[in-house]
């Protein structure tokens, strides 16, 4: 399964067009995903940005006739935003921890979250979670963290998770220190932009939003 991002920034005073932009769509837009098995769509929002997500079977590509189709119902829309990411690429993958991935999607929840990179600090940030693979090594996450991926485009970091909640529970002092540690050290190259750890920094943030989502056949 190959899994894809995309982003980009509502202009100002546009949020309701690009939300009735995207109401007016939806029906063939749903439809062209159907037709090319494109699975777990989702579209998310935070103050001005959108994020969005979904997955496809490796190597498949779009025929002429529905790359067409694609690219007109991105016009339709288009004059509502501009791009982060850039479109028809990929936004670059900064981590991943896929571990079992859920089939059924009636008992996740989602989390998605924002931050803004500090000026030259992408690389940095890249590389504190390579460490993370690394240390993790062939082991496979049983969650309740499944299909966690986080991407970056235009100093921008997106994270996308799903959480199984039967295997949720309270965190432990010892893993609410390492969560405290970690996080405070990532303050010093981003700042959120959704409201994930409004509890350690006392600070009000947007939570983030889901505008759509299609499972997919």
């Amino acid at each position: 399964m190959e899994r894809h991002a995309f982003a980009m920034e509502v202009k100002e005073g546009r949020k309701d067009d690009y939300r009735k932009a995207l109401g007016k769509i939806w029906p063939e837009l749903t439809a062209f995903l159907d037709r090319n098995e494109i699975k777990n769509f989702s579209i998310w929002n935070t103050d001005s940005l959108i994020f969005g997500y979904y997955e496809k079977a490796d190597g498949s590509v779009l025929s002429a006739e529905e790359k067409e189709i694609s690219e007109r119902l991105t016009k339709e829309i288009e004059d509502t935003f501009t791009w982060i990411s850039t479109p028809g690429q990929d936004m670059r993958l900064m981590y991943h921890d896929f571990g079992i991935v859920r089939e059924s999607k009636e008992l996740i929840r989602h989390r998605m979250f924002m931050t803004k990179l500090k000026p030259g600090c992408e690389e940095e940030y890249k590389r504190r979670h390579d460490g993370l693979v690394e240390q993790r090594g062939d082991t496979v996450n049983p969650g309740p963290d499944s299909n966690f991926s986080i991407w970056s485009a235009g100093g921008y970091i997106f994270g996308y998770d799903e959480i199984d909640t039967t295997m949720e529970k309270e965190p432990d002092e010892a893993a609410r220190e390492t969560s405290v540690a970690w996080e405070t050290r990532q303050l010093g190259i981003m700042d959120w932009i959704t409201n994930d750890m409004d509890w350690l920094t006392g600070e009000h943030h947007s939570a983030s939003v889901r505008l759509a989502w299609h499972e997919g056949k």
